[in-house]
């Protein structure tokens, strides 16, 4: 079975007298962490289902003699879509400054839910964003050979939990389709009351064919017909439902680095070839490059997260068009990473080099990149 990297984080802070917020997008696997982290905890974890009317019922007389009945004998409170639940973040706010010993867990699929949920809970929360299997788990279950036997497939596919289960590319296909339209799309359409929701999804695919392009919301605008505001809110909700997320351009104020612009990647590559209808082998397609860097970014976020590394990410090009795919700046030192499928000698551009004489710089192909997702 296997473990998600964020398992011993949470498990390593359950003494404390805080408030753990567990989001990311649906069917990341946040239920599933959370019940493998009850069932090693046994009788001292309560299990609330947010959307439960009983559930709510239970909270919903909001004193604190009320709570310490309904958690008498537990230490451990998980809420599951606790979005569901009226006034949940004054509710655990009452609850964690009265109650102790007392940890809560609470889940939410989107950013939105963590406005409603988190904004009476200022420092007394720790936050946790899971993420897609990241390549750092699947080492538990296969070895070197295996990665790179499986990654063309994950290129393709993406790393959804479901997909381990699955082994044919037709039914991958329907997953993935099923997904956006029941779980990622519907949430923010709901949620927002978009009208024009095939705009939002011709923006998608518009942003799919951009992956490590700098992209104009002016431009986007024009081509579907909508104004560089509602592009600027679409991007907005898309982020914060976790389908994607932005890199900024890289500068220590040089006038020639380009730093106005935003590139915008895919949490995941399936969701990205899925919204194109693009499930080709790499054999045939003309994308690989763009598959390869979203990956790559992708994991390494995921795998800086997973080990609480404050690291800034940016992309970096001048007007000139030199470029670097990846910038991670951190405690002051640059780290240049270059994205490329097939290993190739790339030189370090000049313009970086003479602005920046100290930052590493590495070519992140497949066959080095494990080091860099661990």
């Amino acid at each position: 079975m296997l473990t998600r990297a964020l398992q011993k984080l949470i498990e390593g802070r359950l003494d404390l007298q805080k408030v753990s917020l567990l989001i990311g997008a649906r069917r990341v696997g946040k239920t599933e962490l959370l019940k493998t982290i009850r069932d090693k905890m046994g009788n001292t974890v309560l299990w609330l289902n947010g959307e439960d009317a009983d559930a709510q019922a239970l909270l919903d007389n909001r004193t604190i003699a009320n709570y310490k009945r309904l958690l008498a004998g537990y230490s451990l409170l998980i809420i599951d879509e606790a979005q569901y639940i009226p006034d949940i973040g004054r509710k655990a706010k009452l609850m964690i400054d009265e109650i102790k010993p007392l940890h809560i867990i609470l889940t939410g699929s989107s950013a939105f839910d963590i406005v409603q949920t988190g904004e009476p809970l200022v420092g007394r929360t720790i936050s946790y964003q899971l993420y897609p299997i990241a390549q750092m788990e699947l080492q538990q279950v296969e070895d070197l050979l295996q990665t790179r036997q499986h990654l063309e497939e994950r290129l393709i596919y993406g790393s959804y939990p479901e997909l381990l289960g699955l082994y044919s590319p037709a039914e991958k296909q329907v997953y993935l389709k099923e997904l956006i339209n029941t779980y990622l799309l519907k949430d923010i359409l709901a949620f927002e009351n978009i009208r024009q929701s095939q705009k939002f999804r011709d923006l998608l695919v518009l942003l799919a064919y951009q992956i490590g392009g700098e992209v104009s919301q002016d431009e986007l605008g024009k081509q579907l017909g909508i104004s560089k505001n509602t592009v600027a809110r679409y991007l907005d909700l898309l982020s914060k439902v976790y389908v994607i997320y932005p890199r900024g351009g890289f500068s220590r104020n040089l006038r020639k680095e380009v730093v106005k612009s935003q590139r915008w990647y895919f949490n995941d590559n399936g969701i990205r070839n899925a919204m194109i209808n693009q499930f080709s082998p790499l054999a045939l397609r003309q994308d690989t490059g763009q598959l390869w860097e979203n990956y790559f970014i992708s994991e390494r976020q995921k795998r800086n997260a997973y080990h609480e590394e404050q690291v800034n990410s940016y992309y970096w090009r001048t007007y000139d068009q030199q470029e670097i795919d990846l910038i991670e700046e951190k405690n002051g030192e640059l780290t240049a990473l270059e994205c490329k499928w097939k290993e190739s000698k790339v030189k370090v551009p000049v313009a970086f080099v003479n602005a920046y004489p100290d930052a590493n710089f590495t070519v992140v192909h497949q066959g080095n990149y494990e080091e860099w997702v661990v």
